[in-house]
């Protein structure tokens, strides 16, 4: 059985052409996909901003 930390939760985003261009170029820069760059941008972001829970 699946850890719940192990879940991930799907949603739509809507994002203008060119943010979603330099989006791709910068995962693609750090070797990871869309999906994974996005959740290290949101990752970062929380964690910074003292929002994001550690378990």
């Amino acid at each position: 059985m699946a850890k719940e930390k192990d879940k991930t939760k799907s949603f739509v985003l809507r994002i203008e052409p060119k943010t979603m261009e330099a989006l791709e170029r910068w995962a693609a820069d750090e070797f990871r996909s869309t999906n994974g760059q996005l959740q290290w941008i949101i990752n970062e972001a929380l964690r910074k901003s003292g929002r994001l829970k550690e378990s």
